[in-house]
């Protein structure tokens, strides 16, 4: 496996339950999969087995109350290469404020925020492998008890 790194700006949709209902050509050309492979999929399809479930609880909690969120994420392409990506995933509303499904842009990381992001993602697999998904939220909960994941993973992406 061998890592690729992003070029340009990787652009989906999902409905509310995160199946994919578009995706541009830089998202297709960097996971390997034809368009036909992955509109209709879950969005999990690019899933990487490093990435914490307790981060995906994380977004999709705080999507699903309306929330923007960023976040950094190591996902697979189909071949077994692997990319990082930072991604800004927003929820989309109808004319009424129901959310009916959700958009997410995403674009090549900062290589010290990939590092720093790493570290805790690695604890936070192993305390999943041993205790579940609850496990891995509170090495989350606990690294960011006096600090904003936001604002953290926003000064990562800006590098300061």
């Amino acid at each position: 496996m061998s890592e690729k790194i992003v070029k340009g700006f990787l652009v989906s949709k999902t409905d509310t339950k995160g199946k994919i209902t578009y995706c541009n050509d830089a998202f297709v050309e960097i996971s390997g999969f034809c368009m036909s492979e992955l509109v209709g999929k879950p969005h999990s399809i690019v899933r990487h087995s490093d990435m914490p479930r307790a981060v995906f609880a994380y977004l999709w909690e705080n999507i699903a109350k309306g929330c923007e969120v960023n976040v950094y994420v190591k996902n697979l392409a189909k071949n077994g290469d692997f990319y990082w990506v930072f991604a800004n995933v927003t929820p989309s509303f109808d004319t009424s404020g129901k959310i009916i499904g959700y958009y997410s842009v995403r674009r090549e990381p900062n290589r010290q925020g990939v590092q720093r992001v790493s570290e805790l993602y690695t604890k936070m697999l192993q305390a999943e492998s041993s205790g579940g998904i609850k496990a891995g939220a509170q090495v989350f909960g606990e690294f960011f008890k006096n600090l904003c994941y936001e604002d953290f993973v926003m000064h990562l992406q800006v590098g300061e």
